[in-house]
């Protein structure tokens, strides 16, 4: 497996907005990245770069993004909203022309009228129930502030420099995982069942920890992968919900070495 040469220089398109975040402190992240430049376009102007042509002047797209979601609206929200013309196309030639993603922590809600963004990320939060693989799945489940030690897969150039166990509080997901599809990188030990995380619906709807009639099934406490799709290496990091992540020297490596590895 190739190693990440830690000379070259990178320029990240990072993409963000759609869900609160402190833009200060996550830029922090990539400062002290040797060579790694983080330009920050905000969705929906983000999503018109992500082709071929947008992408020309950087090397690696970073998603800290949660696009085709309006928690505005009026009725059921959050509004479903679709992609904009062309960017299905758009998105899929980046992937076939080569071009690396890192996707990062709520980046995994995106897009949730494209089904097929669940199978380039990996994986699925699902803010409303829903189909996902021919299946009817219920909302996913978050659970804010958990300390969790993550136990890193070792001999993967993502996780190289890193200590075979590191602590970290943050949010976990009671996600869609698609274990099958993905190269393992990072576990928690963090109780993935419904007992121990709240309903992205009930939250949504006004009920911010509430798991009333909410039985979803046990879900996977993998929470870092990797995986090629088209010509195109790509990264998930569930990790990463504000600043005990971002400050995180062990989380800033594992950005550090995902942005270099899918360069």
């Amino acid at each position: 497996m190739p190693t990440i040469d830690y000379r070259a220089d990178i320029r990240c398109l990072v993409a963000v907005r759609g869900h609160p975040f402190g833009r200060d402190a996550f830029a922090s992240v990539f400062e002290g990245m040797a060579g790694i430049s983080a330009t920050m376009v905000d969705q929906p102007a983000a999503a018109f770069l992500m082709n071929p042509d947008g992408m020309r002047e950087f090397d690696v797209l970073v998603l800290y993004d949660m696009p085709g979601l309006d928690f505005a609206a009026p009725d059921n929200p959050p509004a479903y909203v679709a992609p904009p013309a062309g960017f299905e196309a758009g998105f899929e030639a980046l992937l076939d022309s080569g071009k690396g993603v890192v996707a990062l922590h709520h980046a995994l809600a995106g897009w949730p009228t494209w089904e097929r963004y669940a199978e380039i990320l990996g994986g699925r939060f699902l803010y409303r129930p829903g189909m996902l693989r021919g299946e009817h799945r219920l909302d996913s489940g978050f659970a804010h502030d958990v300390a969790q030690q993550f136990t890193v897969a070792q001999g993967h150039p993502v996780t190289a420099g890193l200590p075979e166990c590191f602590t970290l509080t943050d949010e976990p997901y009671l996600a869609e995982v698609f274990g099958d599809d993905v190269t393992p990188l990072l576990w928690s030990d963090a109780r993935f069942d419904k007992d121990h995380f709240w309903s992205a619906t009930h939250a949504v709807e006004g009920r911010m920890y509430c798991r009333d009639g909410w039985d979803h099934p046990p879900g996977s406490n993998l929470v870092g992968w990797a995986r090629t799709v088209g010509r195109s290496r790509l990264v998930y990091i569930q990790p990463g919900d504000g600043p005990g992540a971002y400050g995180n020297l062990h989380y800033r490596r594992l950005v550090e070495n995902a942005i270099r590895w899918v360069r």
